[in-house]
């Protein structure tokens, strides 16, 4: 097409909207301009003259002409695209005309060219681009460039807050004369799927998906991924929903899951249904799926998250088939895989505490003073020998072989006094932890003994060798119940305790109906009861039960004011909050009750009630709610402020910002907080960074480890244990060291030392305590209810921990996984293959394929992960089954893998 204007350009067009003013300064900017800008100006501004001619062709001629300049201008990503520049003073002509104009195709044309140019020219907040955008013609928005479909988004998102405010305002009903020319919802959101679909084609996908969440509307989503995008749209949704508020954020999971679905990518679809606790998604997953090593992986995936699971025809209907995935759901093969991980890095050689000790190391004056207090001294020595050869069926102490008939493991149980007992012969179920038949068999011969003690602590090691193993024949059940008659508390407390422990997350028929007996008994001691009431939160934890949240609340009631004063009842409160553990809104009926209890404890049950129900669920009014608390000055005698602080990290320890933000929020507490808030800071901490040894976090906690006052200091000793549990940290061991010549004296802190000790060489390293797996994505609900309890009991070490109740620390084993990436073969065999493990790295909405990990190192299955640790393969031969690979991976053979000699 033959240019109008390049013959004549004529100079009178050069500038008719020019004010007097201006004047001086345009001839100014006239002369900076190239010979090629000057004509392009001049021509435009001919353009703009020509569409108000009267002669339709001439119009059509110029619109054309201005498009194709508009179209074509190249423009850096700093500076304005020379036409839109030069056309900015015509802006307001040009949109005079418009309104001038009879209705025609051409003034839809002339509708698109403002809708671009108000691009720069608008006054904020006008909406204009997107007005004329709705006038124009249908076409390919896309073709304008990228820059102007996401200003039109954020005009969208705007123009529907506007409507949804006005909508409030009125009441329901749509005022159409506050919007132009009563565009519809439907023309908006035809645009709206223009543009998800143009941003979905150019790898946009997380602005895709935040315009559709400002409208509402993100099912959307469903129809315009497809195979090479759903990935990154799907992480995208899952990172954000962790930053929404509810109910926006379980939506935005669910459309995640229905788009991992579609594609049939199973297993990310399995970490989100168990991020939902949607027990109907995950039958619904095991049925959309006919093979049956990705039905094992899945099994893996449950198995390491501690769902309990029954599977029925439906999921597998070859008995064989069903009953090889629940014997993984079980957990069953758990013990096998952890001690192939020790001989693999070959630690299977039992150790002594005075191994973890290393008296040698330290300075003189603390290595005579081994004799103080023998037995605190022995029984913190059984800790430590627990808490190291955990799960490894050996050690020095408690199964050595027998030189006499009576066996030499007699010896070390009576080097403890009375209830340190019972933590001696519980410590070999923590020794034979997950391994069940020997278990049982090595531990039976202390359930025959003449000593309460012995018997209890036996009792307590049978519930702790089936921790988070599941068996059809139920031998804790069975051997446990029957003691559940006795009349001595010693071994009452034990069998609760230890049906607890085996149990957890079980919601087991059998347990309840027993247990409330006992808390609904008036003949009940207080003790009974609360360890009662304990066992019932851990087994029934998060599932919102009312019957038995009736009766704790009831047992609670019940109380008289001198029991409410006993630091144990303080735990009534917790087992009742772990029945909402993560439930958020279902705990309201029951914090209303609460607030009907006795004044001596009813804030802290409130408290607690809050904290656990929004635990790991990252809600920042929650936060600052608890905050409030602790901001508050008491009277004496007023608890509450502990569980607040724990609070806090509770429900801050989802995310990296939230978690970085409460650790700063602790350090103001520590300043200014009063001494009851100063106690639980440390455990917060702990909390927080568990086995996760940050370096602020471990300054913090050596400070406050020398604090003046006594209950500070022990909970930083302890928390030192958790934030180093089973990582082996150097440092944080020299510091136990120093710690412990420094407080040779004290033998409560002592104490402390010791246990921090032992969990920082948990397992011998190869352990965590992590509640977090799948990628920091899953909070596995009984191994955080099995900290929470702990760290609650540690809220008052003296009369509890370092009292008659300090086998309460082998709740913690609820929590202990081993930290291992385990690659499996199709027949489940172990095979070795070389992984790449690195520090994670957040990849969400960047463009390209970024690297998701860094500064890695290449090794050979199985690997160790430490916290904030990714593995991918490092080799094509095989295919993981799992897009996490953690834990127990099944790895396929790649068919189209060539070897390339």
């Amino acid at each position: 097409m033959a240019n109008p204007s390049s013959s004549s350009a004529p100079a009178e067009a050069s500038k008719p909207a020019v004010k007097d003013n201006k004047k001086k300064k345009d001839e100014k900017k006239e002369e900076d301009l190239s010979d090629e800008d000057l004509a392009l100006k001049q021509q435009l501004e001919l353009y703009v003259e020509r569409v108000q001619d009267a002669d339709p062709g001439v119009q059509k001629l110029a619109l054309e002409s201005m498009r194709q300049e508009i179209r074509t201008a190249t423009s850096s990503m700093t500076s304005v695209p020379k036409p839109l520049k030069f056309l900015r003073p015509h802006y307001g002509t040009l949109k005079a005309y418009f309104e001038t104009m009879a209705e025609s195709d051409l003034k839809k044309y002339l509708a698109d060219i403002l809708s671009v140019l108000a691009l720069t020219m608008s006054a904020e907040g006008e909406r204009e681009s997107l007005k004329y955008r709705l006038l124009g013609s249908e076409g390919d928005i896309g073709s304008w460039g990228h820059e102007y479909v996401r200003n039109l988004a954020g005009e969208i998102a705007q123009e529907f807050a506007k409507r949804q405010d006005s909508e409030m305002e009125l009441g329901g009903s749509f005022d159409y004369a506050v919007f132009y020319d009563d565009t519809p919802l439907d023309a908006l959101m035809e645009l709206v799927q223009q543009i998800v679909a143009f941003h979905m084609k150019h790898n946009a996908e997380p602005e895709a998906v935040d315009l559709l969440m400002e409208v509402e509307d993100v099912d959307l989503l469903v129809e315009h991924v497809d195979a090479t995008n759903y990935k990154r749209a799907c992480l995208y949704l899952t990172s954000s929903s962790s930053y929404l508020p509810s109910p926006d954020d379980i939506l935005a999971l669910d459309i995640a899951y229905t788009i991992y679905i579609k594609f049939k990518d199973y297993a990310s679809a399995l970490r989100i249904a168990l991020f939902l606790d949607n027990t109907q998604y995950v039958k619904q997953i095991y049925m959309s799926t006919t093979d049956l090593l990705l039905k094992k992986q899945f099994s893996y995936i449950i198995s390491r998250h501690g769902l309990v699971l029954e599977l029925d025809e439906d999921v597998a209907p070859d008995y064989d088939d069903r009953e090889a995935l629940q014997e993984i759901v079980n957990n069953v093969k758990l013990s096998e895989g952890y001690l192939a991980l020790a001989r693999d890095i070959e630690v299977m050689e039992p150790k002594s505490p005075e191994d973890i000790y290393k008296v040698h190391l330290i300075d003189g004056r603390a290595s005579g003073s081994t004799s103080i207090d023998s037995a605190r001294q022995n029984l913190a020595a059984t800790f430590v020998n627990a808490f190291v050869n955990a799960g490894f069926g050996q050690d020095k102490l408690m199964t050595v072989p027998s030189e006499s008939a009576s066996g030499s493991s007699g010896t070390w149980l009576f080097k403890n006094k009375e209830h340190g007992k019972a933590s001696a012969a519980a410590s070999l179920g923590m020794i034979l932890l997950w391994d069940v038949d020997s278990g049982l068999a090595q531990i039976d011969k202390y359930l025959h003994s003449t000593d309460n003690h012995v018997v209890a602590g036996a009792l307590l090691g049978v519930g702790i060798v089936n921790c988070g193993i599941k068996n059809d024949c139920d031998p804790a059940l069975a051997l446990l119940i029957d003691y559940l008659n006795k009349e001595d508390t010693t071994i009452l407390i034990g069998a609760i305790l230890g049906l607890g422990i085996a149990y957890a997350g079980s919601q087991k028929d059998e347990l309840r109906i027993r247990l409330s007996q006992i808390l609904g008994d008036p003949k009940t001691s207080l003790e009974v009861l609360v360890f009662s009431a304990i066992s019932l939160g851990l087994v029934y934890v998060g599932s919102c039960n009312e019957e038995i949240a009736q009766s704790i609340i009831l047992a609670l009631m019940e109380r008289t004011d001198t029991e409410l004063g006993e630091p144990l009842t303080r735990l009534l409160p917790v087992a009742l909050a772990l029945l909402y553990l993560g439930k958020q809104d279902n705990v309201e009926a029951t914090a209303e009750v609460s607030k009907t209890f006795n004044e001596k404890i009813r804030k802290y049950a409130d408290v607690t009630l809050l904290s656990l129900a929004y635990a790991g669920t990252g809600n920042v009014l929650k936060v600052q709610k608890l905050l409030g608390y602790c901001a508050q000055h008491l009277e004496k005698g007023e608890n509450y402020q502990g569980p607040a602080v724990l609070g806090i990290a509770l429900i801050a320890m989802t995310e990296e910002l939230g978690l970085e933000m409460s650790i700063r929020s602790l350090e103001h507490l520590l300043q200014y907080g009063e001494q009851n808030i100063r106690r639980a800071v440390p455990l917060a901490l702990g909390l927080l960074c568990i086995s996760n040894p940050k370096v602020n976090v471990m300054d913090t906690l050596s400070r406050l480890s020398h604090d003046t006052d006594n209950d500070v200091s022990m909970a930083a000793i302890i928390s030192l244990g958790l934030i180093g549990a089973g990582t082996n940290n150097a440092r944080i061991a020299g510091m136990l060291r120093s710690l412990s010549s420094y407080y040779y004296k004290e033998a409560g802190h002592l104490f402390c030392v010791r246990i921090a000790q032992g969990l920082v060489h948990m397992g011998k390293g190869l352990l965590t305590l992590s509640p977090y797996h799948s990628d920091r994505f899953l909070l596995s609900p009984t191994a955080l209810a099995g900290l929470v309890t702990v760290l609650y009991a540690c809220l008052d070490l003296k009369s509890i921990i370092l009292g008659k109740y300090h086998y309460m620390l082998y709740i913690l084993v609820l929590a202990m996984q081993p930290r291992m990436l385990m690659t499996v073969d199709e027949n489940l065999k172990p095979i070795s293959v070389p992984v790449r493990v690195g520090q994670a790295v957040d990849v969400v909405g960047q463009a390209g394929r970024p690297k998701t990990i860094t500064g890695f190192q290449t090794h050979s299955t199985p690997v160790l992960l430490a916290a904030g640790d990714r593995a991918e393969l490092a080799t094509e031969k095989y295919i993981p089954l799992s897009p996490v690979l953690e834990g127990f991976v099944i790895l396929k053979e790649n068919p189209e893998y060539r070897d390339d000699h």
